[in-house]
């Protein structure tokens, strides 16, 4: 060996975690966040209920408005299931978004995007050719026992309501 060789250690190249997907099955990651009346809600208050947790980048923006009024819409078409909105945006901005559009659901902030991460909504987005870390626009239908049973990455904002009725009827 050469002189200073030994002192050298052999580092592996980290590597990048591949992202979550979730699957039917899953026990759907704990949620506990709070809402745009600033009041903590948890996923397992809910529990006996099928929610449809969505994830959407940011509020009152044309495709965020477009899939959070689609879902206000079909409302009195799903029964009791609970719908719950994630977004990094803060409280007070979540509130803004609920008045102006009558949501009439639950708006949630994760501005850490733990819970974003844990459902693996979070990842990289490419927009005009920069890449960067956001929301990847997903649904998720958890079923009455607290487990996924539709997992839907990278959903349109007009098919998440087409695909939570779909699901309801099934």
């Amino acid at each position: 060996m050469a002189a200073g060789q030994d002192d050298v250690v052999s580092q592996a190249v980290p590597t990048v975690p591949d992202m979550v997907q979730l699957s039917p099955g899953d026990t759907a990651p704990a949620i506990a966040l709070l809402d745009q009346s600033g009041t903590k809600v948890r996923l397992s208050s809910f529990k006996g209920r099928k929610v449809l947790v969505f994830f959407y980048p940011k509020a009152d923006t044309p495709g965020c408005t477009t899939q959070a009024c689609g879902l206000r819409d079909v409302a009195g078409d799903i029964g009791d299931t609970v719908v719950v909105g994630i977004s990094p945006d803060l409280p007070a901005k979540l509130e803004k978004f609920d008045d102006k559009h009558g949501l009439g659901f639950t708006l949630l902030s994760d501005p850490e995007h733990a819970v974003a991460e844990a459902y693996g909504a979070w990842g990289e987005k490419k927009l005009y050719g920069r890449a960067y870390m956001g929301i990847v626009r997903s649904a998720f239908l958890v079923d009455e026992k607290g487990k996924v049973e539709q997992a839907w990455y990278k959903i349109s904002p007009k098919d998440t309501p087409l695909k939570l009725l779909a699901a309801l009827k099934g």
